[in-house]
């Protein structure tokens, strides 16, 4: 049986609950409050590095989304994730490391940044230079690789939900059409928050980051001591 470590509003989560959505696997979930819980003894055996998603198979722990995901098309195949092409695989490949390279930093400044404008204004222009490679890689497919792909799954957690951060998506039609796609697939639907629950996720947010401060002073301390014990 798998089970999903997540939190519903984690942009790294979310792309592996959609995959599992879309394959249709039976899995259970678990859900993790980041104010805290992810640093606690039991979820650190589990991942030492604090972070969601984690997948567990039977006896197999599986960190890092875009690892999870990898493990997921190769163990169920069907629906296919990723395109066998070279041109088609590239472009999916792109989409998925400029949405978490580039997009999310983004999509995180635009959020936590609302009182230093010079911040805020890199977020935004950071993510309109996304947008616009997005637009202009789309040209008019129904989707990056002509068919759903990971490349849905990934930046499909983001882009939609722009124009909630004060990014329209009016000059970018394909990108657009695009969102409104995957907004009305079933899975989308499922794990989509609305706006209430996005704007206190907003809220939150800007407190979790003094949290994780605040927690990373202390988890650097434990990192010292655990490290000195495995190398004394």
């Amino acid at each position: 049986m798998l089970t999903l470590y997540y939190n519903r509003f984690s942009l790294y989560s979310r792309p592996v609950w959609l995959a599992l959505l879309e394959k249709n696997l039976s899995f259970d979930l678990v859900s993790l409050q980041l104010n805290g819980d992810q640093f606690e003894a039991e979820f650190l055996a589990i991942n030492p590095f604090s972070r969601i998603p984690v997948l567990i198979d039977d006896d197999l722990q599986i960190v890092e989304s875009s690892a999870i995901l990898d493990y997921l098309e190769a163990k169920y195949p069907t629906p296919a994730l990723l395109p066998t092409q070279a041109k088609e695989l590239a472009k999916v490949r792109m989409v998925q490391a400029i949405t978490i390279n580039e997009l999310l930093p983004a999509a995180v400044g635009l959020i936590i940044h609302l009182k230093n404008p010079l911040e805020l204004e890199y977020a935004r222009q950071r993510a309109i230079n996304v947008l616009n490679f997005f637009e202009d890689l789309l040209q008019e497919l129904p989707y990056f690789a002509g068919q759903f792909t990971i490349a849905e799954i990934v930046a499909g957690t983001l882009v939609p939900d722009l124009p909630k951060l004060g990014i329209s998506l009016e000059l970018y039609p394909r990108l657009d059409r695009w969102s409104q796609y995957l907004l009305s697939r079933e899975s989308w639907q499922t794990t989509q928050a609305n706006p209430e629950e996005f704007d206190n996720f907003q809220r939150r947010l800007r407190v979790l980051v003094k949290i994780w401060q605040k927690r990373r002073r202390q988890r650097t301390a434990i990192f010292a001591q655990r490290n000195l014990q495995h190398n004394p």
